[in-house]
């Protein structure tokens, strides 16, 4: 189901995306949400200046254009974003940029040349925000750090999106989210016990980080709000994500304490594991309340298991898994899938089907949120990509469009922060476009 069936369909707000008949401009967007739909999102009238690559800094932009601010996505006239070229590509075009690139206009600049510096300076003094992930030291080596930057633009907000900091020992080592996964003790503890630490097979650090960049950026533009003055906000990758494993720190100044590898298993409730059903599929059962616990060893058979005095509390629990995990294993293992998940509903007890990712695309519940929704492309036709974060009431997001070809959008938009026809085509001749 596509946004447009469910909610109506909501078109660009002329001067905040590709013009109508532009250069593979989109043709329709797409919008989520409840409530009466609008045309302008809650940041309509910020602009933002997408200078990063791979991919934190990209996705914090993203989230900021699924609700309404114009980003404008700057990469190298020779050199685009990596992103167009991860993972499978269809027709030559690169899938992951429509998901990444989305509700961007994209222009090429070389911000080393002369031409490029002083229209990059252009460009800020028109924007709210820039986000950047070059190591510490580039763009003022270009004559386009905070000092230039906020000459121009003392209200400007400036993200900074590096592996380690604008600081500190590693600061200009080279920084990617597989580093912060390692050093955040992410990798140590997940696994099985006695195998090697487990990197995830996506993004996970980046992605952190880019949800905690745009948080990031609109705090900051709060605070401008207040002050009247923009300010810098340097966001390490390795950050984001030591805050999201847990209180191990505080553990483990407190207490010594260490966590280890435990595979699916959990120290602080049980059962707590993936089972395979009778007909070779895998369900994933939680009992984090004690409640959910108890109706679970009903509906498995073992109700004399309640009455052990380690079932009290969910550490207790854990330390008795083995016993636990038998007894609804067992019960699992004598089912199918669907008669497990019927089973667990009725009787009020946690469990989800493990799904790959067809099982995502046909999911009722997904499908009733419309988490996956259809956004029209003139590359590629009709794409379908994860939805905005979040449905708000009255102001909704929206995908206006689909990641745009390699600098689409550049003459549109110098065009429109005052550059004559001779000035584009002499950057052009120049190099720096």
């Amino acid at each position: 189901m596509s946004a447009g069936t469910e909610h109506g369909a909501a078109r660009h707000t002329p001067g905040t995306g590709p013009e109508d008949g532009a250069e593979g401009s989109p043709d329709a967007a797409r919008r989520s949400g409840a409530g009466t739909p609008t045309r302008d999102g809650p940041l309509t009238g910020l602009r933002v200046l997408d200078l990063a690559t791979l991919f934190a800094g990209p996705l914090a932009a993203t989230m900021l254009g699924d609700f309404g601010a114009e980003v404008i996505k700057i990469e190298h006239p020779d050199r685009p974003d990596p992103s167009r070229g991860h993972g499978p590509s269809k027709d030559g075009v690169g899938l992951w940029w429509k998901l990444l690139g989305r509700n961007k206009r994209a222009i090429t600049l070389d911000l080393s040349s002369p031409g490029g510096r002083d229209t990059l300076l252009r460009l800020a003094a028109t924007a709210d925000v820039v986000v950047e992930n070059f190591r510490p030291g580039t763009l003022e080596k270009w004559g386009l750090g905070w000092e230039e930057l906020s000459a121009v633009n003392p209200r400007l907000v400036l993200a900074r999106v590096t592996g380690f900091g604008q600081f500190g020992p590693y600061a200009h080592r080279p920084g990617f989210g597989t580093l912060a996964e390692a050093m955040s003790g992410f990798a140590a503890i997940t696994g099985e016990p006695g195998a090697p630490p487990t990197l995830p097979p996506f993004g996970l650090a980046d992605s952190i980080a880019g949800l905690t960049t745009a948080y990031a950026v609109m705090t900051a533009l709060t605070a401008r709000d207040r002050t009247g003055a923009g300010q810098v906000v340097d966001m390490a990758i390795i950050e984001p994500i030591l805050t999201v494993v847990g209180p191990q720190p505080l553990w483990y100044d407190q207490l010594g304490h260490v966590q280890p590898r435990t595979g699916n298993r959990s120290a602080n409730n049980a059962p707590r594991n993936t089972y395979r059903t009778a007909d070779g599929m895998w369900v994933a059962v939680s009992t984090s309340a004690q409640s959910v616990a108890e109706r679970l060893m009903r509906l498995v058979g073992r109700p004399e298991l309640i009455d052990e005095p380690w079932f009290a509390t969910g550490a207790e629990r854990a330390r008795n898994a083995d016993v636990l995990d038998e007894a609804v294993g067992t019960w699992i293992a004598r089912h199918t899938r669907e008669e497990v998940l019927e089973a667990f509903e009725k009787a009020e007890a946690a469990v989800a089907p493990v799904q790959d990712v067809r099982d995502v695309m046909a999911d009722p519940q997904y499908a009733a949120l419309d988490s996956i929704t259809t956004v029209d492309d003139p590359e590629l036709g009709p794409l379908r990509m994860q939805n905005v974060l979040f449905r708000l009431s009255e102001t909704p997001g929206a995908i206006r469009w689909a990641g745009r070809p390699h600098g689409a959008d550049t003459r549109a938009v110098l065009t429109e922060l005052g550059l004559t026809e001779p000035e584009i085509d002499g950057l052009r001749a120049e190099g720096a476009l």
